[in-house]
């Protein structure tokens, strides 16, 4: 009577087990039916904004063979409220007026809802050819990633990426989920190899080590850095793996230039109350920054860069960055140490994405 309990037991688990399997193949068949029909042959030619080259300096964004503006849009700030179409769209429409060739955004910028790239969308559904557009997967695994990428694909109306990255690496368990058997990697250089994404790369901002583990892991196109003047006060990205990635001859993006504002000397900060509750575990901003957003910018764009992205929440914010832009002159060394030793009072306010707790 045991035997035919334990055999009955067998039975049940092997039918339970052949339904699940079964279920995840059907998943998975049609995941990769819809990666699949987006496979190419070849990539279109990269994206040209003929009014770039007399707009601002342009650079190298490393090996790609494409020459960026020092100056790209940010896919946050205004182009990721919800409902914002009235000022989000024209903010875009502008940016490639004023030669503005490349356009960064996420599957996480503007909530469930991914605003950032249904505003962004609806301005590539006629100009795409006109920027290199960049989005991010904050999945960890392969089949997260995937669904991730399906979606941006078609709000951002595209059939291909030009560059396709990995979203805010901290730590080393994100880097050790990343290229797990299944992990995010995995989907990377699927959609790279079938010719659905023309780059790969990496991005972060609250410490370096797990980024440089990536890029000793894999040869990846650009890195996305937070890099501004408060930075060599704490956790610096300057230091170490600023040189790792120009050594790499990487694409190189900076990021969280006038740290959303905390930085400059035209911050005002919000009550204290509000604060608290506007991002967990956030340090606090109390007082104004230091620096005018012409010093900021050109703090970021003197270091081996190849441009910074900043969000803007206005066409005015966005006329005067790339005015900035156009008539950048390199600091010394000298002006730059000036600089960081000005943004020491503010560093916590200014690195406030290196404060807070990940566990």
């Amino acid at each position: 009577m045991e035997k035919k309990r334990s055999s009955n037991t067998l039975a049940g688990s092997r039918r339970a087990f052949l339904k699940t399997s079964g279920a995840a193949a059907a998943a998975a068949l049609v995941t990769s039916a819809a990666t699949n029909s987006r496979a190419r042959a070849t990539l279109p030619a990269l994206p040209s904004n003929p009014a770039t080259l007399t707009a601002m300096p342009t650079r190298n964004l490393g090996k790609t063979g494409y020459k960026v503006g020092i100056f790209s849009l940010g896919g946050q700030a205004a182009i990721e409220h919800a409902n914002n179409e009235a000022v989000a769209v024209p903010i875009v429409e502008r940016a490639l007026d004023l030669g503005v060739n490349y356009i960064d955004t996420s599957s996480i910028y503007g909530g469930p809802e991914r605003w950032s790239e249904r505003y962004i969308g609806q301005v590539m559904k006629s100009r795409r050819s006109e920027a290199f557009l960049a989005s991010k997967t904050k999945e960890r695994t392969r089949e997260g990633s995937l669904q991730m990428i399906e979606q941006s694909l078609k709000l951002l109306n595209t059939d291909h990426l030009d560059l396709w990255q990995l979203h805010d690496i901290g730590t080393m368990t994100d880097v050790n989920e990343i290229f797990a058997k299944g992990g995010a990697m995995e989907a990377l250089l699927e959609m790279r190899d079938q010719k659905v994404v023309r780059y790969l790369g990496i991005t972060g901002h609250y410490r370096p080590d797990a980024l440089m583990e990536c890029i000793h892991r894999h040869p990846f196109d650009t890195i996305l850095m937070a890099v501004n003047a408060a930075d060599p006060h704490h956790f610096s990205f300057i230091q170490e793996l600023l040189p790792l990635a120009v050594e790499k001859q990487m694409g190189i993006i900076g990021m969280k230039v006038p740290a959303r504002g905390r930085i400059l000397a035209t911050w005002t900060p919000p009550p204290i109350e509000q604060q608290k509750h506007s991002w967990e575990g956030m340090v606090l901003a109390p007082t104004p920054g230091t620096l005018k957003m012409q010093e900021a910018m050109y703090y970021s764009l003197s270091l081996p860069i190849s441009t910074v992205i900043i969000g803007c929440d206005s066409i005015a914010q966005l006329e005067e960055n790339v005015q900035l832009a156009r008539e950048f002159t390199p600091m010394s060394q000298q002006q730059l140490a000036a600089l960081t030793e000005r943004a020491e009072p503010v560093a916590r306010q200014s690195l406030f994405f290196r404060f807070y707790d990940r566990a």
